[in-house]
């Protein structure tokens, strides 16, 4: 089996996934996964796809993730994950999408507008 390389997005982060044939050791920004995401709930997000599709201890993956913060890098890291196993078997795609893990999060962060004090707060209005 070659590497696979997937793209996962959420707000304003971007993970690149790369998965081959291992032993199930997940790699974040050159760290192990357990000291990148210090929380059980982020780790847990990460490794959903895999314990799904009974993956979790099958493949060494390798991630690259930038932007964003914490929860949106491991929410982009899910994406890219579910999107990989996908592509491994296509039976996986029939467990992934009731759940939700397909599909990109398209909520991103309203820009402020001029006039305004925020995107959507306004300066305090005075009558006299």
């Amino acid at each position: 089996m070659d590497v696979i390389h997937k793209i996962g997005r959420r707000k304003t982060a971007v993970a690149r996934v790369y998965l081959a044939a291992g032993t199930g050791k997940i790699t974040v920004n050159k760290k192990d996964m357990t000291d990148y995401f210090s929380t059980a709930t982020l780790q847990y997000k990460v490794n959903q796809p895999l314990v799904m599709t009974n993956n979790d201890g099958n493949f060494d993956i390798t991630v690259n993730v930038f932007g964003g913060g914490i929860t949106g890098q491991a929410e982009a890291i899910r994406l890219g994950l579910s999107r990989a196993m996908c592509e491994i078997d296509a039976e996986n795609r029939l467990i992934l999408k009731p759940e939700g893990l397909l599909t990109r999060d398209p909520r991103m962060v309203e820009r402020k507008k001029f006039g305004q004090k925020k995107a959507r707060k306004k300066f305090q209005f005075s009558k006299r």
